[in-house]
């Protein structure tokens, strides 16, 4: 039988060094927050002369009008992708007058979006509510589905923690994509979050659940045993149903799906990864740790489990 509980201290240390250096971007420059959390404006535009004006060109424009911090990115597509502080209707009619004498044609606006600083500061403020009241809920409802286990309670803890696992890991991916890429925290990150939480915590239930079944099959079997056992049984399921149908529908997307959705793919891709990776190695190594009292030995093991 393959012994994945055994190692679970080197799953723990490959986590840290998932997590740690995007951490240390984010405390250092922040996130990457889009114009949806932090308010701004964002201007998608094409030219009908198909010559796309300098990036001097457009913040000479921007300038001329008084915005000072806008940001020019040219997509794939022959696109400009230019983001500023927040612009009234007058100056962004103003900006796309200036663009077409700039370009010396017509210019196309494929997507303007505009939110004020306090619309933006609310939005971030229900995203963080939203993300805690799931956590929440994960926990009360594992702990009632598994009330007739002894410390039910733990379970549920376990869960957030891998959960918590799962989000730190897609916050660092968005920090180092923002320095690589340009990526941003936008209401599209918001929604792949939302659904990286829900898959992560359907696959600890299915773990968790079949360690509750063991439980009253193998009641003389040592807890770690029983919860590395009950790790295989559900390994070739977690490897069938995630990794097999939806991973290699997001890598596709991510793949083929065009620059819009790229950076929505490759969170979900890895998020609902990290979501199986967790259950395996995160979740119930840590409910192991737990039951076993190993954190008051200072995260060393028994000589009866060793």
């Amino acid at each position: 039988m393959l012994d994945i509980l055994g190692k679970r201290y080197i799953f723990f240390a490959l986590s840290l060094v998932l997590i740690i250096p995007g951490l240390i971007i984010m405390i250092v420059k922040g996130l990457p927050l889009s114009i949806d959390f932090r308010g701004g404006s964002l201007m998608e535009v094409s030219f009908a002369s198909g010559t796309l004006p300098s990036t001097d060109d457009v913040l000479k424009t921007y300038n001329d009008q008084g915005v000072t911090d806008a940001q020019v990115t040219t997509t794939e597509n022959s696109t400009l992708i230019i983001r500023s502080s927040f612009m009234s209707d007058e100056v962004s009619n103003a900006v796309v007058n200036e663009l077409e004498t700039v370009s010396g044609g017509a210019v196309n606006i494929i997507r303007l979006d505009s939110v004020g600083p306090t619309i933006g500061q609310e939005v971030a403020g229900r995203a963080g509510l939203a993300v805690a009241m799931a956590a929440i809920a994960v926990i009360i409802y594992i702990t009632f589905a598994f009330r007739g286990i002894p410390n039910a309670f733990r379970y549920g803890v376990c869960a957030i923690i891998a959960m918590a696992h799962d989000v730190l890991v897609v916050i660092s991916l968005v920090s180092i994509g923002g320095i690589l890429f340009g990526w941003q925290v936008d209401a599209l990150f918001l929604t792949a979050l939302l659904s990286v939480i829900g898959f992560s915590v359907q696959d600890k239930v299915v773990v968790f659940d079949r360690i509750r079944e063991n439980s009253g099959i193998f009641r003389k079997l040592e807890f770690e045993k029983l919860v590395n056992h009950s790790i295989v049984q559900t390994l070739q399921r977690s490897i069938n149903t995630q990794l097999m149908t939806v991973e290699y529908m997001l890598l596709a997307l991510a793949l083929f799906g065009g620059v819009t959705l790229r950076e929505f793919a490759v969170i979900l891709l890895v998020g609902l990864f990290m979501g199986t990776y967790s259950s395996i190695f995160i979740a119930a190594p840590s409910l192991v740790i737990w039951e076993t009292g190993e954190w008051k030995r200072w995260f060393r093991k028994s000589t009866a489990t060793a």
